[in-house]
This record gives structure tokens, sequence and C-alpha cells, in this order.
């Protein structure tokens, strides 16, 4: 199967190709001519519906490929349908707008996503941005806005995405399908922030960025590793709590708010609730558990995705600061959002 899309189709269609069949046809009528089709056919379109519905049925197997037509490049369906599914990526590129100094930073999940923009945004000066850069036109069309966040420092111009995965196995996916990305439609960013958990451990971790790396042309720099122009910067998150009421068993994003809230004096407020809680289920509370009662005490009603960004706005930044450079964080971020 081959999928053509782009502006000059023209030059990779022939006699056997199905030009542009979605047109007029409504979904039921695009699924059944999606279910005709042998495997072996070219098809040309600029719909990201159909090319859904194709990439969903033909995603097993590298000789199912989809075809850039501007570029001649060729991305594998089952990369299509990852970027589509995982990143709302648009596959039909075409982008345009103005080019600027970017960063992106992907993150296992919406709570994590919701504290490291807290953190640029009040460590390095970055504000909610409307307008994408060319970058970031991929993301601008299809993203719903509470999906990810874009910011932008309005001193330098400097652009930076956060955007969440599924997990540290999602984060190292996306990089992989990301670059790729990149090389295939012809488009840039300066430097890409991979924040995984450690887990097992941080030779493992970092291990699993190195190895997904080793598909790719790629030099090494003082931060980490170099893909044809960007700087791809690895950011290992494991700052142990340990605490008598507290069951903890491996570094998470919560790890770095409890000792956060630790250090702002909250965890304290909170302390007779978790006493409690303990003799009533008969165990220590999980971190999670711990940063709920932590948003009640608060007096923040919504859910810790709030929570997480409104805490860290309001800390003071030597605690902040201070959490971070514990972590071995501090450099790295620094990194991402400034460049020259």
């Amino acid at each position: 199967m081959k999928l053509v899309t782009g502006k000059h189709w023209e030059a990779f269609a022939d006699e056997n190709s199905l030009l542009f069949p979605e047109y007029r046809k409504n979904r039921d009528e695009l699924i059944g001519f999606v279910g005709s089709l042998k495997g072996d056919e070219t098809i040309v379109t600029a719909s990201l519906e159909l090319i859904d519905l194709i990439t969903n049925r033909f995603r097993k197997g590298e000789e199912n490929v989809l075809i850039y037509s501007d570029t001649g490049k060729i991305l594998t369906l089952k990369e299509v349908y990852e970027l589509r599914k995982y990143l709302d990526f648009d596959v039909r590129g075409g982008f345009s707008g103005e080019r600027a100094k970017v960063s992106i930073l992907f993150v296992e999940g919406k709570t994590d996503a919701k504290f490291f923009k807290a953190v640029f945004k009040k460590l390095f000066e970055f504000r909610e941005s409307r307008n994408a850069p060319h970058q970031f036109r991929f993301i601008e069309r299809v993203f719903e806005r509470d999906n990810f966040d874009l910011l932008k420092r309005e001193s330098d111009g400097v652009y930076l995405a956060v955007i969440p995965s599924e997990g540290n196995s999602g984060v190292v996916r996306n990089l992989g399908n990301f670059l790729r990305a990149m090389k295939v439609f012809d488009f840039s960013v300066d430097r890409v922030g991979v924040a995984i958990d450690i887990d097992e451990s941080r030779e493992s971790a970092l291990a699993s960025i190195a190895g997904k790396l080793s598909g790719f042309e790629q030099g090494t720099t003082a931060m980490g590793y170099l893909v044809g122009n960007t700087e791809v910067i690895p950011l290992v998150i494991g700052l142990p709590f340990e605490d008598e009421l507290i069951e903890w068993k491996k570094p998470t994003v919560e790890d770095l708010m409890l000792h956060l809230i630790e250090r702002e004096g909250l965890l304290n407020k909170v302390r007779p609730g978790i006493k409690a809680l303990n003799g009533s289920l008969g165990r220590k509370l999980k971190p999670k558990e711990v940063m709920y009662l932590a948003l009640s005490a608060y007096g923040h009603w919504g859910n810790l995705e709030g929570f997480y960004e409104l805490f860290v706005m309001r800390s003071r930044f030597r605690n902040i600061k201070a959490v971070l450079r514990e972590a071995g964080l501090m450099e790295g971020l620094r990194y991402l959002a400034f460049m020259p």
C-alpha cells in the first residue's frame, strides 16, 4: 500500500493510482472503500480521515508507506499511525509561517506537563501563546489546545511546547516518530527535551533514549545528542522521597511535588490526615494519594493537573530551584529555555 499526499502528488501518480477517492463520500462510504482495498494500490489523498482509516488497516508491514510528495521522502504507515494517534500530527504537510527558535519537551503525562509548564512560566518568563510558528503548524491545525501547552517568551521570541505522552515508553516512542517526521516534512526544532522517570535505574532510562536514537545519524554534545540540527536533551526524573508515613517505590513527578510541598510547609499541614488514613487503611499512603490530601488542604477544588500548575506558580523561587537542582533537572531545563 502506498499513500501519496502533498502538493506535488502528480509525480507519484500513474494510471493505476486512485486519486482523491474521498471526494463527496461520507464516512460509511470511505470505510467501505478502505475495506475493498487489496493492499497493492497507490492512493493519492489529502483527507486525514481517509489516511487514518487506511493506516489503521495497513499499518503492519514495511512495504506499506506514506510518500510526502513535497520532499519525496517516506514514512511507514506504522509511523503515520503513531504520529496521528499519539501526537495528532498533520501528515498532509504544507506547514507555513514564521520560523522561530523552538524547543519541545516530551513528558510522561498531563500532570507532568502542567508541572513543567509552570516551571517554565515561573522561572524562565514564558507565557501561553495563541500563535504558532512554522515549526508548530503540525500541532496547531489538529491539536485541541487542552492536549498540549504552547509557550512563548516575548523578550527573545523563543517558543516552547510541552507535550504529554503515555508513560516512559510513550515519551521515547514520540521522540523517534517526531525526529522521523522532521526529516520527512522538512522542518526542524532547535532542541527536544525528553523527560522520563528513572524506573529501574538512571542507566536504563538513558539507554532507552540512546536506543531510539540509534536509528538516526547522530553525534553527542555536552548536554545530550545531536540529530541533524536538533539537539536532544535527556531529563531523567529521580528524586526519592523518604517519609515513614508515605510509601515510596520509584521516582515520578509526584516526588518532585512532595519535596516542593514539604519545603513550602504544606506537608506538615496534611500530616495529621496522612496519619489518620494510615490507621484507617492499614497501610502507608502512596504519593498521589498524598497529593489529593494536599490539594484539598490547599483549597484547590480542581484536578491534580490544575493543582500542580497552581502550586508551582505560587511557590517560592528558591524552593523550586532547590528541588530541581537536587533532582539534577535545573541545568537541562534552563538549556531548553534559553538559546543563542
